[in-house]
């Protein structure tokens, strides 16, 4: 584990519990001396050195994007790279390793918050914002806080098998595996509202979700032929009317999944949706997880 001035403590922590309840040996490295993380000061035990002989090196996340390691923890986490070590990021960690080059041509992930960040600063790596991690063997990336988890746990069981890293997962109170991508904690906003010409329009089909709503008739609401319609309605959506649509079904699906213990059927009617295999499809697709899990997961207590 790398520290430095500005690391996400919980970000070294977890690993630490996970590695260390499985039985390697987990050994924090540090440029010397007391380091500034995001809630603490903490004195690594371990020196940069260490990193040279490790076989797995993870990075931590990063409290400010704006603020890399100093060139003495790059170069090590660049030596390990390119001696051929495992070398695994949490969180904000994937800055990182994108500023080594290291996800250069390679699907990564990091926090749902930073990911559009990270592809706007790294425009060669392939930044996957729906998923808890990506492993491609000797480098992985990690999405945020509990996802980092979910990796360490995926790679003691690659590396010790499940058994091993059912009982690390059942010591340490969390699943083994979680069901869903980071997708799912994303709180979706409502559907990207106009400013323009088609605002009233957008409230309108807000307040008709339950009817069909057809390009055509969408295009009668707003006096414009279809095709107008269409071009406008990417111009000030940035999305078509079938994709805006399916978007705020889902949203109004999340809030009475969360609010209320209504029957996954009448959800997707309330919602708008005609069948629940359509409702699970789309809810799936979006959310990436089902309307049951998502319920499990985010219903607040009665």
């Amino acid at each position: 584990m790398v520290a430095f001035d500005g690391v996400v403590l919980g970000d070294i922590t977890a690993p630490c519990e996970i590695f260390g309840r499985a039985g390697y040996r987990v050994r924090v490295c540090g440029p010397g001396g007391a380091l500034v993380t995001d809630c603490m000061d903490v004195s690594p035990r371990w020196k940069l050195a260490s990193v040279a002989r490790a076989h797995t090196v993870v990075v931590p996340g990063l409290s400010d994007l704006d603020r890399l390691p100093p060139p003495a923890v790059l170069g090590a986490i660049e030596r390990a790279v390119a001696r051929g070590a495992r070398v695994v990021s949490i969180c904000t960690g994937a800055f990182v390793l994108a500023h080594l080059g290291v996800l250069d041509g390679r699907r990564a992930t990091t926090h749902w918050a930073a990911a559009p960040e990270l592809a706007r600063r790294h425009p060669t790596v392939e930044v996957d914002a729906n998923v808890l991690y990506v492993d491609h063997g000797r480098i992985a990336t990690s999405a945020g806080a509990a996802a980092g988890i979910d990796l360490c746990l995926h790679i003691v069981r690659r590396d010790c098998g499940a058994s091993i890293a059912t009982d690390v997962a059942r010591a340490a109170v969390v699943p083994l595996e979680r069901a869903g991508g980071q997708a799912q904690f994303v709180r979706a906003p409502p559907p990207r509202a106009a400013t323009g010409s088609l605002a009233s329009v957008l409230d309108w089909m807000l307040e008709n979700l339950h009817r069909e709503l057809g390009l055509p008739e969408i295009a009668r609401r707003a006096a414009m032929s279809t095709r107008t319609l269409s071009r406008r309605f990417r111009e000030q959506t940035g999305t078509t009317p079938a994709q805006w649509v399916a978007r705020a079904r889902v949203v109004r699906a999340q809030h009475l999944l969360e609010t209320t213990g209504l029957p996954i059927g009448l959800v997707a009617e309330e919602a708008g949706f005609r069948s629940v295999p359509a409702f699970r499809e789309r809810f799936q697709q979006i959310v990436g997880t089902t309307p049951r899990a998502y319920r499990n997961a985010f219903r607040a207590s009665p």
